[in-house]
């Protein structure tokens, strides 16, 4: 089941600013070429100083066994917080009675260091969350000199107890510390900005430790995925693999990454979806499949759309498009509470809640259901446009060989409907008929009406019964020229059993009742390899095994296609798919756009 069209939306991260201590002594690190490379030597420097005295800077002498970690220890200090708990002070008594004198063991990295001769602060992050060092030289004796070889980002291992200092800060007195691993490359100094959003994804690692909010969604994906698979494993479905090279294009309408197989001399293409093998397996007698895996697409790069994507699809025998639209409603909720459940186990229940309360939309109402043609032509009515829009479609229609007299009636047209409504004037008029132009039939002219017409507005027009949020639109019964994989609607063979949902205007999945007549099916895929000769690039080719599968007898069934990267942008509010993607694709540094 593929997902569909891209679009795109520029979003920033906000900068990033970092204090940098060096020998003690708070300053910032500089940002040119010359004063990073000071750095780099002064931290070389330390790093020979401790071979010659026998040490190892990128020691693996880690007491594993004996490891906290920092969310375990604020967990178990809990009870000791002061109100309002979110400012994270304590108070010392209660955390002395709830820690004791037990030693306990941190591994992480300084993310910071403060020091006032004799004593020094140093936050630590591990996986789970941050806690200061408190080195005292009395307590650590002669430990304490190991501070003058530490800089920040240097990965180190602390024992201590627990305390409370006098602003109520939880911190590891400590008794002892040592150097697991020296970082001979500072921290940026300062990281963001408009100039630096493409250093940002290049040099990801340095981008999640000076961001821990990078860490949140990246950490929230494996929640999604969890939440998704947990789903569909309640709902009796199986979880299956199936090839990601394919020797034929099939699944979407969508340019394939081409490679070749040396052994056999064969031309492959990266897959662009799984839904022909996936419903082999219904052909096979499996009623409930689904596969989480990653699909390839040539296509451009923005904000929505990266080459590579994790999609989920699941198959269901028996099923109509009528019903996962109610699994839809039930997985999206699934996953969001999956979301909240582990963020919050994680310490992060503040940062999901600033999520949640930053979504313009609500799941936690029933999601709208609008065929196609309705929707274009409620927007129509919305701008004052003709009742007969779609019959019009035809004459909007611009090409090099529309006469002038026809090509001037229509201009004439919408100057008279942009007069009547502020919203016609946002149309791109220009775009859409040219679109209208290269559509081969009504089918097509259809679609690409709703694309212009109504898609642009539907979170403005759907909303919540209170009107604060707007609400998912099921956009279902699509024009069967724009679905070669969809089964027909019994009432208007013109129309197919399909829908795909609309968050906030954008596209986050597509669905439908599957096509097994293999007749039928036969017939669209000669349709496809027609308008590839005739010069379409986003075509799919003609799958003989997989009409001869169909020949064998495929249930009625319904399928589902969600871009689980979209879905995580979705729920974790963020405008740029490179934000959701840990190593995003990106042109080769220093490769001319």
């Amino acid at each position: 089941m593929p997902i569909g069209r891209q679009e795109s939306r520029l979003g920033l991260a906000p900068a990033l600013h970092r204090q940098r201590t060096i020998m003690g002594e708070q300053t910032k690190e500089p940002t040119d070429a010359g004063g990073e490379d000071a750095l780099i030597q002064v931290r070389r420097d330390k790093a020979a100083r401790i071979r010659e005295r026998g040490g190892n800077p990128f020691s693996n002498r880690v007491s594993e066994t004996d490891r906290s970690m920092i969310a375990d220890l604020r967990r178990r200090c809990a009870d000791a917080l002061i109100e309002p708990a979110h400012e994270l002070r304590y108070d010392a008594e209660r955390v002395a009675a709830l820690a004791g004198a037990d030693s306990v063991t941190l591994c992480g990295r300084i993310m910071a260091r403060r020091g006032f001769g004799k004593a020094s602060f140093l936050p630590l992050r591990d996986g789970s969350g941050e806690l200061q060092l408190f080195a005292k030289a009395d307590v650590m004796g002669e430990g304490f000199a190991v501070l003058e070889d530490l800089d920040i980002a240097d990965h180190v291992q602390a024992t201590g107890t627990l305390m409370v200092t006098q602003k109520g800060e939880l911190s590891l007195m400590l008794s002892s510390l040592s150097l697991l691993s020296k970082a001979l490359r500072p921290l940026p100094d300062k990281w963001g900005g408009l100039s630096d959003v493409d250093i940002r994804y290049r040099r990801r690692y340095v981008d999640m430790v000076a961001n821990p909010e990078v860490q949140s969604v990246l950490g929230a994906r494996a929640s999604v995925l969890a939440g998704l698979r947990s789903f569909l494993d309640g709902q009796g479905f199986l979880e299956v693999e199936t090839p990601s090279l394919h020797s034929l294009i099939g699944g979407a309408a969508a340019k394939p990454f081409k490679t070749h197989h040396n052994a056999l001399d064969l031309e492959l293409f990266l897959r662009i979806a799984p839904e022909l093998y996936l419903k082999r397996l219904l052909v096979g007698g499996f009623e409930r499949v689904y596969e989480i895996g990653r699909a390839y697409r040539n296509e451009g790069i923005s904000t929505r759309h990266n080459p590579e994507f994790t999609i989920v699809e699941f198959y269901q025998a028996y099923a109509t498009y009528d019903t996962l639209m109610t699994t839809t409603e039930a997985l999206l909720a699934h996953v969001d509470r999956r979301l909240a459940s582990d963020m919050q186990q994680r310490g992060l229940g503040a940062t999901y809640a600033a999520w949640k309360q930053a979504r313009g939309y609500t799941l936690d109402e029933p999601f709208a259901r609008v065929p196609m043609t309705r929707a274009i032509q409620a927007a129509a009515a919305r701008m004052s446009l003709p009742d007969n829009i779609i019959e019009l479609l035809a004459d909007l229609a611009v090409t090099e060989a529309t006469p002038a007299d026809r090509r001037a009636r229509a201009d004439a047209w919408v100057k008279e409907w942009a007069a009547r409504s502020k919203r016609v004037k946002r149309i791109e008029w220009t775009n859409f008929r040219k679109g209208l132009g290269v559509c081969e039939s009504a089918g097509e002219r259809i679609f690409s009406a709703y694309e212009y017409l109504a898609e642009p507005f539907l979170a403005e027009d759907y909303r919540s019964a209170d009107g604060s949020r707007s609400l998912p639109v099921f956009i279902i019964d699509y024009p069967a020229e724009v679905s070669p994989l969809a089964r027909r609607k019994d009432s208007d063979p013109s129309l197919v059993d399909r829908f795909e949902l609309f968050v906030e205007g954008r596209e986050l999945c597509n669905a439908f009742s599957e096509l097994n007549d293999p007749d039928d099916q036969a017939a669209r895929f000669q349709e496809q390899v027609a308008k590839k000769s005739r010069g379409h690039d986003e075509t799919m080719d003609y799958d003989e095994d997989y009409v001869r599968a169909l020949q064998h007898g495929m249930p009625p069934a319904a399928g589902f296609g969600l871009g689980v990267d979209r879905l995580l942008m979705m729920l974790t509010q963020q405008a740029s798919i490179r934000d959701v993607i840990a190593f995003p694709l990106l042109r080769p540094e220093g490769a001319q756009a």
